[in-house]
């Protein structure tokens, strides 16, 4: 019997905006996604995955590799399986479907990272929506990585918040900024250090802002580890933030602990 429902949110995007007017690949991170969710369902959690227009995420080749399962190769195996046949993985809805069918049957939600969200989610208008409601209720919100940045949709004007982060003008983007839900939060993010290396091998172009800048901007308080791509989860409330890849396991155990802690009350 299932502990309750658990809603994550995907992303749709394949390609993301680089200096220059050029665009580079991206995706979700295939850890980032499966083990959070591998640990809910483990802990007796029923998974609904939803997208923007209800099609699978696309994984990023370059998070498809045991590296990023602690080089454990079964693990990396299992979570590869996992994504391509499980039937949760399968089974997306849109945003909007979830959204019209009610969210109170959902115990907490999850957005994993990769730089994919950043394209999509953190400017979708049905995801504020998602997290107006669950921040109203308090109910556990997850972000992973380059997740976080998904929890701009709950702005009010989240398109042109974007628009002038890219455009690289901070003070329009601070009035844009009004009213977020999470500001004064403290909260995680892929940081501009651990960013570096990806702009340069596998982009080869910096991206128009990030992470931390466009947090700190709209009233997070983003306190990152120092130290690149070490284990940094922090929880403030409701709200739940990995920093990197390597907070896949803490950020699960995290969100699990706050979901019994949810249950146990109800």
């Amino acid at each position: 019997m299932s502990k309750g429902k658990v809603l994550v949110v995907g992303s749709n995007a394949t390609r993301i905006e680089i200096q220059g007017g050029t665009t580079g690949p991206t995706g979700q991170y295939l850890n980032e996604t499966v083990v959070p969710i591998l640990a809910l369902v483990d802990a007796g959690y029923e998974i609904v995955l939803a997208t923007p227009n209800g099609t699978k995420p696309h994984i990023d080749p370059v998070s498809d590799v045991a590296q990023h399962f602690d080089g454990d190769e079964a693990a990396h195996r299992r979570g590869r399986a996992f994504f391509d046949n499980d039937r949760a993985m399968n089974d997306v809805r849109t945003l909007r479907s979830v959204i019209d069918d009610g969210l109170d049957c959902y115990a907490g939600v999850f957005v994993p990272g990769g730089q994919a969200p950043v394209v999509d989610l953190m400017q979708d208008g049905d995801l504020g929506e998602i997290l107006h409601h669950f921040h109203s209720r308090g109910k556990p919100t997850a972000f992973l990585c380059h997740g976080p940045i998904a929890s701009l949709a709950a702005l009010p004007r989240a398109r042109e918040y974007r628009a002038a982060l890219i455009a690289g003008n901070l003070s329009k983007a601070s009035e844009f900024a009004k009213d977020w839900q999470y500001a004064g939060y403290e909260m995680t993010v892929f940081s501009a250090s651990e960013e570096k290396p990806i702009e340069e091998q596998i982009l080869h172009g910096k991206l128009y802002f990030n992470m931390p800048d466009a947090l700190t901007v709209a009233g997070g308080d983003v306190r990152t580890n120092p130290i690149d791509f070490s284990p940094h989860v922090i929880v403030d409330r409701e709200l739940i933030t990995g920093q990197n890849p390597r907070s896949d396991h803490p950020l699960g155990a995290k969100l699990i602990e706050a979901l019994n802690g949810v249950m146990a009350s109800t």
